[in-house]
């Protein structure tokens, strides 16, 4: 257990750090899972406005440290691929 102030100050910067990064990743999560929905409906256009949303979400996570900024990119690009292949098979 954690005795002088500064450490159990540290102890509730983590807490409240923990729950704020889990948070933003949840809505990540649930953003991806209905950009994959789209996807898997063969909706072209429900996915590029999800994409979109997803990769305002990932930038933004990036940014405040949430994850790693080349973590957010590769998800990004997976998730592009998969949008462009769907367009392709409709072409």
């Amino acid at each position: 257990m954690a005795h002088s102030l500064s450490a159990k100050k540290r102890i509730r910067q983590n807490a409240k750090r923990r729950t704020t990064n889990r948070a933003r990743k949840s809505q990540i999560k649930s953003q991806i899972k209905r950009f994959e929905a789209a996807v898997e409906g063969g909706d072209a256009a429900a996915g590029g406005e999800q994409l979109r949303l997803v990769t305002k979400k990932l930038d933004k996570s990036a940014a405040k440290s949430t994850m790693h900024k080349r973590t957010a990119a590769r998800k990004k690009s997976r998730l592009a691929r998969k949008l462009n292949k769907l367009k392709a098979a409709k072409a």
